[in-house]
């Protein structure tokens, strides 16, 4: 097994530092150690996102079904604003055409009725279970991330940064990992007390005095301090997105050209997580959606065309994107042209090993096919697609560690890969489980 450890983050970011003190770059590649260095980035939609709505029946007697419960919310088949094709029952809603274009390039693979399983329509327990890896159980002391870079033998031996956290929060996937880098605003990820003067004396008077014992406090010190000379030194606003990327004016784009920016930067970044919220439309639906599915769909786009290249630069081949929500919506409208809390929904996998396509079996909109006669039902766990990026892209096949009391996995072939049989060991009880390192570690997150 791996240990990403803190000496191995201050070993390998401080030398960076101290020989690059000083100086700007737009882009850099800090050396690696070898092992697994694919980048899995988890898109979280939180209010949950309406499924029904991005990727609608467009023929078959389910469409007959979706008409009549969605008289005023339809997609149409029909007219300027007609569902985009996806295949001969699917379409796309017209706001999303960038992820058309991935979709039929094979670099966009999406899952039919996706969920927890879970009869819950309260956002907050729902987000939480899906995040923890523990549905039904919200005790869980670490997110399903923190379990995965815990766990997985594929990952370098040190890693500048592991984990990068975008927001004003830590997500909970990531919860109890404290080498997450949490980043909001790269423009004040900075040291900024006192005149910019003394700045760097004063760097060099903490970066002293944190390396001079190794307490926790002095290593979460250290820590701190080369995330910000990292983010200061090499995240530059004059960054220019590749293959003439466009991505979409706002917070969620800004964050999406960081990461981008971070995984050209070769840190060892190999998690990180990111949020577009918006997505609780109870009212005025048709109002709200199709920005927010604009917005979605180009940031992806711009994601994967900024990231796109050839040889060692082409980032798409270690770059896995997971587009997920806490449940989907009813399948019946309600009265203020909105929809309610529902239950299943749909994934999306973006990667340059993506196979592309549809995943999953439709369970279908009849009356008697509906998930307590209002909602879609959930076909497939989401953590079946989660333990495939795992074990065919991360590397990882220690699902009983991640996803404790998950036992059902099988490929859907959502992605391409190294097949490795799940190892369902570990979960709650296990020393990795409660302390982080299989090895009882002192410095791990939770045997500190």
């Amino acid at each position: 097994m791996c240990e990403i450890s803190r000496r191995g983050f201050m070993v390998g970011c401080s030398a960076a530092i101290a020989g690059l003190a000083g100086s700007r770059f737009n882009t850099l590649a800090f050396a690696q150690s070898p092992g697994n260095q694919e980048v899995l980035l988890v898109l979280f939609l939180r209010g949950g996102m309406d499924g029904l709505t991005l990727m609608p029946p467009v023929a078959g007697p389910d469409r007959g079904y979706y008409e009549t419960a969605r008289a005023e919310l339809q997609v149409p088949v029909t007219g300027p604003n007609a569902a985009l094709q996806l295949s001969s029952q699917f379409g796309l809603h017209p706001a999303a055409a960038p992820l058309q274009e991935l979709y039929q390039d094979n670099k966009l693979s999406i899952v039919q009725a996706a969920g927890t399983g879970e009869a819950n329509r309260s956002h907050f327990e729902s987000m939480e279970f899906m995040e923890l890896g523990t549905p039904g159980v919200r005790t869980t002391p670490t997110g399903w991330l923190t379990r995965h870079l815990q766990s997985s033998a594929a990952l370098p031996e040190t890693m500048i940064m592991p984990s990068l956290a975008m927001g004003g929060l830590q997500q909970t996937s990531l919860r109890g990992d404290r080498q997450t880098v949490n980043l909001a605003d790269p423009g004040i990820f900075a040291l900024n007390t006192g005149p910019w003067r003394w700045r760097d004396a004063q760097r060099t008077s903490l970066r002293n005095l944190y390396e001079a014992d190794s307490s926790l406090l002095h290593i979460t010190g250290l820590q701190a301090l080369d995330a910000v000379d990292v983010i200061d030194l090499f995240v530059s606003d004059t960054y220019t997105p590749a293959n003439g990327a466009t991505y979409p004016s706002g917070e969620f784009g800004e964050h999406l050209q960081v990461i981008a920016q971070m995984i050209k930067l070769e840190l060892g970044l190999h998690v990180a997580t990111l949020d577009l919220g918006g997505w609780d439309t109870h009212a005025n639906q048709d109002y709200w959606l199709p920005s927010l599915l604009t917005e979605l769909s180009q940031g992806m786009h711009a994601l994967y065309t900024d990231l796109n290249g050839s040889g060692v630069s082409d980032f798409t081949q270690r770059l896995t994107v997971v587009v997920q929500s806490e449940f989907g919506r009813r399948f019946v409208e309600n009265a203020d042209d909105g929809t309610d809390h529902g239950h299943g929904n749909m994934m999306m996998v973006m990667s340059g090993n993506a196979s592309g396509g549809l995943h999953g079996n439709w369970p279908g909109l009849a009356a008697g096919q509906l998930f307590e006669g209002d909602d879609l039902a959930v076909t497939t766990d989401y953590r079946r697609v989660l333990s495939e990026i795992l074990i065919r892209r991360l590397g990882n096949n220690k699902l009983g560690v991640v996803f404790p009391g998950y036992t059902d996995y099988s490929p859907l072939g959502v992605v391409a890969g190294t097949d490795l049989p799940p190892d369902y060991k570990g979960g709650p009880g296990s020393t990795i489980f409660s302390d982080g390192f299989e090895s009882g570690d002192t410095t791990a997150w939770g045997g500190g």
